[in-house]
């Protein structure tokens, strides 16, 4: 049974999180405002691009860590571990199965892409 004080407890904090998001947007914008009056300032913002090749390592081992913690959870619950219910597997199962999917279209992707690029006359 479907409990009311939880479910309007959870729309007022999700009410009061939309007004708080709303305020800061308020001020960011007020202060973007003032920054274009007042004059520029010294930005000093140092953002380290990283790489194609970085970015597809991290995912390839992200979706490994994720397959690694499901075969964990697995084993751990064939094992008769209590502290591992089935859904937290069923889960990190699913987990693992979309984030490797994902993963496996990008790299479609970019060898589609890659051909295209390689057929192209010169």
């Amino acid at each position: 049974m479907v409990q009311r004080a939880d479910i309007n407890s959870v729309l007022s904090d999700i009410r009061s999180l939309r007004s708080q998001m709303m305020q800061n947007q308020r001020v960011e914008q007020d202060q973007s405002v003032r920054g274009r009056i007042d004059g520029p300032r010294q930005v000093q913002e140092t953002q380290d691009t990283a790489s194609f090749s970085d970015m597809l390592g991290k995912a390839v081992n992200n979706v490994n860590d994720l397959q690694q913690t499901a075969g964990d959870l697995r084993t751990a619950y064939e094992m008769g571990d209590p502290n591992v219910d089935i859904t937290r597997v069923m889960i990190a199962a699913q987990k693992s199965s979309v984030s490797f999917e994902a993963l496996t279209q990008v790299r479609n992707r970019v060898v589609r892409a890659y051909e295209d690029i390689m057929n192209m006359p010169i």
